[in-house]
């Protein structure tokens, strides 16, 4: 696969915030289908930087209600990395 068909996006938040602020962690939206070793060598060639680690998580969709009609959001990945070192993503530090 592709690195940016790998990352779809980062993503901010509150938590991840403080995340990437005091432990150097990012975290992003990545497609369903991808291992941490694919993770990895994407985040390495998009944004030069070297990973110590890839934590996977996969986030379940939620039902959401429209007046009597029930849906359901779609399921999707995340994924936290850890970078070596004092290295940071420098497109992300001013968010």
């Amino acid at each position: 696969m592709e690195p940016r068909k790998i990352i779809k996006q980062f993503l901010v938040t509150e938590k991840s915030s403080i995340i990437r602020e005091t432990q150097r962690k990012y975290a992003f939206a990545v497609n369903s289908d991808a291992n941490k070793h694919q993770i990895k060598d994407a985040v390495e060639k998009l944004f030069k930087v070297d990973v110590a680690s890839v934590r996977t998580i996969v986030m379940p969709g939620k039902t959401k209600r429209l007046g009597r009609f029930e849906g359901k959001t779609p399921t999707w990945k995340k994924a936290i990395v850890k970078l070596k070192g004092d290295q940071q993503i420098s497109e992300f530090e001013n968010l």
